[in-house]
């Protein structure tokens, strides 16, 4: 299979945009709002989930009487506003992008967030860099399942064990894990796990795309 075409498939918050401490800010808003305290502890409970699953730790821990989808509205509608503020790029993405966009690479962004708010993310990292983008709201299945990796990968036409996943969560890990492709873990608040084909990096920073192209002809 050396020589074939390798696709790169992009989590987003946490990974390409600097976006968790906005998260933070509007998710410890909401934990206020619902009767709660927010600590720190909470943070890694959440990082990775669909904005349902988030729901479902913020009443739990808050105990509030709330309805899921206040919490999910409260959460959406606070994010987009910070996203439209101010959404800085992680270090080395641009870069990065750069330079897989002028070698042709095919890319996608695969994210656990609703299409609004990588709508409102791709102003800042740009929509055009990208074949498709899969959102957390279009799949029937949230990641730790492999269905928004492997949906990406048919719509780049390749081979999912040609794909190579970019992530900053445990979860987005393992969804990369169980699509077949390989992974890079590059962690923002939670520890990546060891797994097959799976390698980890502490930033997007100064890497070698020489080696990034290479990795599904080696493992």
């Amino acid at each position: 299979m050396t020589g074939e075409p390798v696709g790169l498939l992009f989590d987003m918050d946490g990974l390409l945009i600097d976006s968790e401490g906005l998260w933070t800010i509007a998710e410890s808003e909401l934990m206020v709002v619902l009767g709660g305290e927010w600590d720190a502890s909470i943070k890694p409970l959440l990082i990775g989930k669909h904005v349902d699953q988030t729901a479902s730790v913020f009443l739990e821990l808050s105990g509030s009487a709330e309805s899921p989808q206040f919490v999910i509205e409260f959460l959406l509608r606070r994010v987009a506003e910070l996203f439209h503020a101010e959404l800085p790029l992680m270090p080395g993405v641009a870069v990065l992008l750069d330079e897989l966009g002028r070698r042709g690479v095919p890319m996608a962004i695969v994210s656990a967030s609703p299409r609004v708010l990588v709508q409102a993310a791709l102003d800042d990292i740009g929509a055009d860099r990208f074949v498709t983008t899969v959102a957390g709201d279009e799949v029937s299945a949230a990641k730790p399942d492999p269905e928004a990796y492997l949906k990406a990968a048919a719509a780049l036409g390749i081979d999912p064990q040609r794909c190579i996943v970019l992530e900053d969560s445990p979860t987005g890990v393992r969804a990369g894990q169980a699509a077949g492709c390989v992974v890079i873990g590059v962690p923002s608040v939670a520890p990546i796990p060891a797994g097959p084909r799976t390698f980890a990096l502490d930033s997007l920073e100064g890497i070698d795309v020489d080696w990034l192209l290479a990795l599904p002809d080696q493992v």
